[in-house]
């Protein structure tokens, strides 16, 4: 809370990269609504548990409707909603922890069906809320809570992970510039099928990373965070392949592939169905 907001009671800490992701999500969905003119309850945020899940509730003026799920299983309420009410723009919000811990096991099953829904990852490379235990992405060796002697499981690589489950839409930013991200996030909303936009959000208490990701010349330090070379095509999978193999830290749209999603595909299988009465539905289970 602040003097100038009072009447948000913010549950993250001072500088925390979210309150950049929360700004970008804000400027997507108002854009996004002002574009097809249509009301904010036309979108739906879904989060899971962690920091991340504080974007249900911190959006400005009008809502869209948010529901607060439990921890890993964003992906299937996502799934009920958007094959419920086909129409509305699902987006779900998590961090590394839930999404890439006991989440993972979701993201293979939704980008086989290619589920037409959008997916925000605040990673910061630790458990922030749960006072900073080791996560998916921590590095390997990295001292926490969890691991005083240093992790010994080697860290989840989520853009590399992403492309080998086919996801069909994987962009990469950073929390700390709100308006260029907003626009990758507008364009996952406009890409049909499953698209993850995955942002690098410092946590400013448990791991502070975000003068290795913007550089200090002054200390020789060169920034991670590099936007994707001139030129660069995300629908060439070798190009792909090749970007994700050096060891800085993608900046825009990674890899974009068009192909059916699964409302589509539902719909074309309804249509096949034939409709039965009453009469011969009960004939069908006569001895």
């Amino acid at each position: 809370m602040s003097a100038k907001n009072p009447e948000y009671d913010f549950k993250w800490c001072p500088g925390c990269g979210d309150f950049g992701v929360r700004r970008a999500l804000e400027f997507a969905l108002i854009a996004r609504c002002q574009k097809y003119e249509l009301p904010m309850t036309t979108n739906v945020v879904v989060a899971g548990i962690g920091c991340s899940g504080n974007l249900v509730h911190l959006l400005e003026g009008e809502q869209p409707f948010g529901i607060h799920g439990i921890h890993g299983r964003t992906l299937p309420l996502a799934f009920g909603v958007k094959m419920a009410r086909p129409e509305l723009n699902v987006v779900v919000v998590a961090g590394d922890g839930d999404f890439l811990s006991i989440g993972a096991e979701h993201v293979g099953p939704q980008a086989q069906r290619n589920l037409n829904i959008t997916c925000v990852v605040m990673d910061n490379g630790v458990y922030g809320l749960t006072k900073g235990q080791s996560s998916p992405t921590t590095d390997i060796g990295v001292k926490t809570s969890s691991t005083p002697y240093g992790k010994i499981e080697d860290s989840v690589k989520p853009l590399s992970l992403y492309l080998e489950l086919g996801v069909s839409f994987i962009a990469s930013h950073f929390s700390s510039k709100p308006k260029e991200l907003a626009s990758l996030i507008e364009q996952a909303m406009d890409h049909k099928g499953l698209a993850i936009v995955h942002v690098q959000s410092p946590c400013t208490t448990y791991n502070d990373t975000y003068e290795l990701l913007k550089g200090h010349k002054a200390k020789g330090i060169e920034p991670m965070a590099v936007p994707v070379p001139d030129g660069y095509d995300p629908t060439d999978r070798k190009q792909v392949e090749e970007l994700l193999e050096k060891t800085t830290i993608p900046i825009g749209v990674i890899y974009k592939n068009e192909r059916p999603t699964m409302d589509v595909r539902f719909a074309a299988m309804v249509g096949k169905v034939k409709e039965r009465n009453v009469e011969s539905l009960l004939k069908s289970y006569a001895l």
